[in-house]
């Protein structure tokens, strides 16, 4: 019975309120940004939409891995893992098929949705500080959200280089640097993933 540790439970409260709020978060803005991305035809802006989604998904996976065991923890690392490839790769063909059929991205809106979103995702990078070096499952929370910051300032800079040069070079470029963002972070969130599920089952292996 003294093992329930109020304090403990308390700080876990605390930290799925954070996970609710952030899930609460991206959810919105994958809404806005996939709405904004089809209106301004933005490569930039869809990409960085599906990024929150995946960071919602992500949410809501380590909301569910929370009391569970160090393996399903890894699974759920690994299932946000192989979200984010899939979606990475998704940006890569939208970025072929906008290529061959064209696109007018709108700069203005691109800055504008980009500049919202960044002011969220900020936000919610602080919230997430304290699971920077946790457990595998939880520091995938973190790394999503790092990617969509990168992804916001990289998207508020297309849409500056779309105004001024009037080509939607900038923005397919953004698109496609975002989507390999995306993949080298999918590959590492796998990467930890696997190792995490090897020391998980490391003591069962003994005799």
């Amino acid at each position: 019975m003294g093992e329930c540790g109020c304090h403990a439970q308390a700080t876990n409260e605390a930290e799925r309120r954070i996970l609710r709020v952030a899930l609460g978060l991206n959810a919105t803005m994958f809404v806005v940004g996939i709405v904004a991305g089809m209106i301004a035809q933005s490569m930039g802006l869809v990409a960085d939409s599906l990024d929150m989604l995946a960071d919602a998904s992500a949410y809501g996976i380590a909301l569910m891995a929370w009391a569970r065991s160090a393996s399903f923890k890894a699974s759920a690392a690994q299932l946000s893992g192989t979200l984010l490839l899939i979606l990475g790769l998704g940006v890569l063909l939208g970025v072929v098929w906008r290529l061959l059929m064209g696109s007018h991205p709108d700069g203005a809106w691109m800055m504008g949705i980009a500049f919202v979103a960044l002011v969220v995702n900020t936000s919610v990078l602080r919230l997430l500080e304290r699971f920077r070096h946790g457990e595998v499952h939880l520091r995938a929370t973190w790394l999503f959200t790092r990617v969509d910051v990168i992804a916001n300032l990289a998207v508020i800079v297309s849409g500056v280089l779309v105004l001024l040069l009037h080509s939607a070079v900038p923005d397919l470029v953004i698109g496609t640097a975002i989507a390999c963002y995306v993949l080298k972070e999918a590959l590492g969130i796998l990467r930890e993933a696997k190792e995490a599920r090897a020391a998980a089952l490391a003591p069962t292996a003994k005799p």
